[in-house]
């Protein structure tokens, strides 16, 4: 009565279930990083997948956690293959308690005085799997500067998954592209703010929210620089959150320093901005006799507290970027 059931739980034995996973339209496949902490979704080229990841190991974009490539699905992509599985296991044994039953109907005599007679309800089950769609499309492409794989994320990232090479240059760019929308999104959170907690809460949040894009991007330009300069020797210990000691490394290094790509007005702003930096990180943002003689700002006394417009954040992205693009050209081309 049973025999097609026993056959198939036999045939089923130690029998694998594979779910396809759909690419997106531009060709990408979604992964998601294992680490628990971080979880970060990200999509890699599928063609890339194949012919430049390694299986020993994939880094993630965000936080550079290691693993192997098989460790990579996504939350979704897990979820959906077990409902495969079990959907074509559910399948297999509907479909063979089925066909068991047909058969026995098939052998059960004619007009006979006492006759039986098997139904399994419902027509057959699927047994094949359907593929994992792919989600939504990532704005951000990026292509690694080292392997030259491809790969896509919602707002940064810091290494390339294939090969785990941090970009000096991609990092900058995304730093002060996160810089810009901290000081166009203070309105809004602003707004939200008043509305949840009030007016004197939301002051003194999105006044911080302004004040810490100095220092983002200061931090930023250190980093970039001192990562640029690798190949010229080892920079003093934070000479490239000094601007004058910054351009003089660089002129020693390529025969051009800040002077190049700013004007006079530039540098003088970008020297105040940096000296701004340096009140609220160490002095609470009050003005000194150090601050005032250092940076020529006229505009305060002493005992004042600095005031960080959003005007201040985006001329200080906007020298920055200017002197990357400068010394990004200089490195290039010696």
């Amino acid at each position: 009565m049973f025999e097609d059931l026993i056959k198939e739980m036999e045939r089923m034995n130690g029998q694998s279930v594979s779910v396809e996973i759909e690419s997106d339209e531009k060709g990408y496949i979604d992964k998601q990083c294992p680490n628990e902490d971080c979880e970060f979704i990200f999509k890699v080229n599928e063609d890339d997948w194949a012919n430049i990841f390694k299986d020993e190991a994939v880094w993630c974009p965000l936080c550079r956690h290691e693993a192997p490539s098989d460790q990579w699905f996504t939350i979704e992509q897990v979820e959906h293959a077990q409902a495969e599985a079990l959907a074509v296991i559910q399948g297999q044994i509907h479909n063979s308690l089925r066909s068991g039953a047909q058969k026995f109907n098939r052998r059960q005599p004619k007009n006979s005085f006492i006759s039986m007679s098997m139904k399994v309800t419902g027509g057959h089950k699927r047994t094949h799997t359907i593929p994992a769609k792919a989600a939504e499309l990532m704005q951000l492409e990026i292509q690694c500067e080292s392997c030259e794989s491809r790969f896509t994320v919602i707002g940064s990232a810091y290494f390339c998954p294939a090969c785990g090479h941090n970009s000096v240059t991609r990092t900058f760019r995304d730093s002060l592209r996160k810089i810009r929308a901290k000081k166009d999104s203070v309105d809004v959170v602003k707004e939200a703010l008043i509305e949840s907690v009030g007016k004197d809460e939301a002051e003194l949040t999105c006044r911080s929210l302004i004040e810490t894009c100095i220092s983002d991007g200061v931090v930023a330009f250190q980093k970039y620089c001192e990562g640029m300069y690798e190949g010229y020797g080892k920079a003093p210990f934070n000479a490239f959150q000094r601007l004058d000691q910054a351009s003089e490394l660089w002129n020693d290094a390529i025969q051009k320093g800040f002077d190049s790509w700013l004007t006079e007005a530039e540098i003088n702003l970008l020297g105040i901005l940096y000296q701004k930096r340096h009140l609220l990180a160490h002095n609470e943002g009050i003005v000194d006799a150090k601050y005032i003689q250092k940076s020529g700002d006229g505009t305060y006394k002493e005992g004042q507290r600095v005031v960080i417009s959003a005007k201040d954040v985006e001329n200080l992205v906007s020298s920055l970027e200017k002197l990357a693009a400068g010394i990004e050209m200089e490195c290039s081309n010696a």
